[in-house]
C-alpha cells in the first residue's frame, strides 16, 4: 500500500466528503487559536521593526473550508498585532501542503476567495497585510520549503498519520487486528510496540525538516490524536482508533460483506500517541522547546446536540474510505453497509460508556524553533 496515494480524505463537498463530515476536527482547530495568536504575538513583539515579509505554512490542509482555519487565524492575528504596534503589516507568504492525492481544486477554490478577500481588505483599510498563497504538494515527513524561510508552521488532525505502515507487521505477516480476543491480548502489545516504533521515526523526520527549514525562535504549532491511557487497561494503554476501524470491518467480514483473508492483509498507517511520547521526541531530537502542550477533550466545543452515532459513522467514513476500497474495492455497497455497521457498533459504545474508557484526545503543542 503506497499511503501517499491512499491517505486522503474524501473530497468534494457532497455528502459523504470530508468537508461537510470534519465537525471534530473543526472544533479542535478552534481551540487552536490561542496558541496561533500568542506565537505570533511573540513572532511580532520581538522584531522591532518588523519583518518586510513572512511565511506561514500549513501541513496537512487537507480540503475544503478548514484548509484554510489555522492560516486564517494567524492571517487576522497578524492584523490585529500589527494595529496594536502601530507598524505596516508585513507582506505574507501563504503555503498549503498536502499529499499529492489530496481534492486540492476543493482547496484551491477557497483558497482563491481568501486571498481576495484579504487583498480587498487591504484595498479598503490599508492596515492589512497583502497575501500570497500557494499549494505545496509533498510529504512533510521531509523537506518542502528553503533553509531558514518559514517563521511559522501549523498542523492540525495530520501528524498522527504514519508515512507507511510498519514494516515488522508487514514483513512478519502480522495482522493489525485479531478478532479472537485471546489472541489478540497476546498480539496486540506487539503491533502497538510496531506503531509506536514507526510514529517516533516519521516524527523525528518531521522535527528534523521543520529544523531547516524555519528561522531562528521561528514558531511550530500542531495538533494531532493522541491518548490518554486508562489505569483500567490490561497492557496500560488506550484503544486506537485502526482498532475501533478493524472492529468495523470485521463484523462485515463475519457476515461475508468482505474477504476475510483481504482483512488480515488490511493496515492503517495511523497512530495516535501519548503526551508522554511526544514529549520524548521532541526533546530527543532537540531542535525544538516545548512552549506549551495542552491535551484537549475532543468533544469540548462540539454541540453535543448533533453528536449522534450517524454523524461520528459520517466523519468515519470521510476521513478512511479512500484507503479501504483502495484495499477491498471501489463500492457504494460497501461504504453503505461500513456506515450502517458503524451505526450499530457506535451505538453499543455510547451505551456502555466506552468512549469514556477510551478518551479521544488532541494534543496540541506550540514548539519555538531554538536559535
Amino acid at each position: 500500500m503506497d499511503a501517499q496515494q491512499t491517505v486522503h480524505m474524501n473530497p468534494g463537498e457532497g455528502e459523504t466528503s470530508y468537508a461537510r463530515n470534519s465537525t471534530f476536527q473543526s472544533a479542535e482547530q478552534m481551540r487552536m487559536k490561542p496558541q496561533i495568536e500568542e506565537a505570533i504575538m511573540k513572532l511580532c513583539g520581538n522584531s522591532t521593526p518588523l519583518p518586510r515579509s513572512m511565511v506561514i505554512a500549513d501541513l496537512g490542509c487537507s480540503c475544503g473550508p478548514s484548509a484554510l482555519s489555522l492560516v486564517s487565524a494567524a492571517v487576522d492575528a497578524i492584523h490585529h498585532q500589527c494595529l496594536e504596534l502601530q507598524q505596516p503589516p508585513p507582506e505574507l507568504s501563504l503555503l498549503l501542503n498536502d499529499l499529492p492525492s489530496n481534492d486540492f481544486n476543493t482547496t484551491v477554490k477557497h483558497l482563491v476567495a481568501f486571498q481576495e478577500r484579504k487583498n480587498m481588505d487591504r484595498g479598503e483599510h490599508g492596515s492589512s497585510p497583502f497575501v500570497v498563497a500557494s499549494i505545496v504538494p509533498g510529504s512533510f515527513y521531509g523537506r518542502l520549503f528553503t533553509t531558514g524561510s518559514v517563521h511559522l508552521v501549523l498542523s492540525s488532525n495530520s501528524l498522527h498519520w504514519l508515512s507507511e505502515v510498519p514494516e515488522d507487521l508487514l514483513k512478519n505477516g502480522i495482522p493489525m487486528y485479531h478478532s479472537d480476543e485471546q489472541l489478540w491480548r497476546k498480539t496486540r502489545p506487539v503491533v502497538l510496540d510496531a506503531y509506536a516504533r514507526q510514529f517516533r521515526k516519521d516524527l523525528l523526520l518531521f522535527l528534523e525538516s521543520r529544523a531547516q527549514e524555519m528561522v531562528p525562535g521561528g514558531r511550530l504549532i500542531v495538533s494531532l490524536t493522541g491518548t490518554q491511557s486508562p489505569a483500567s487497561a490490561s497492557d496500560g494503554s488506550a484503544q486506537q482508533t485502526w482498532e475501533f476501524i478493524a472492529r468495523i470491518l470485521d463484523d462485515m467480514a463475519s457476515r461475508g460483506v468482505l474477504d476475510k483473508e483481504k482483512l488480515k492483509a488490511f493496515y492503517i498507517p495511523l497512530y495516535a500517541p501519548s503526551e508522554k511520547e511526544v514529549k520524548e521526541i521532541i526533546e530527543e531530537q532537540g531542535s525544538f522547546s516545548i512552549y506549551e502542550l495542552q491535551v484537549h477533550d475532543s468533544m469540548a466545543g462540539v454541540n453535543k446536540a448533533v453528536i449522534s452515532p450517524k454523524m461520528i459513522a459520517y466523519g468515519l467514513r470521510a476521513a478512511f474510505e479512500p484507503i479501504i476500497q483502495d484495499h477491498f474495492g471501489s463500492s457504494r455497497e460497501l461504504m453503505d453497509e461500513f456506515i450502517s455497521t458503524a451505526e450499530k457498533l457506535i451505538s453499543q459504545a455510547l451505551s456502555q460508556n466506552e468512549l469514556a474508557k477510551n478518551p479521544r484526545v488532541f494534543l496540541a503543542l506550540s514548539l519555538e524553533r531554538q536559535s
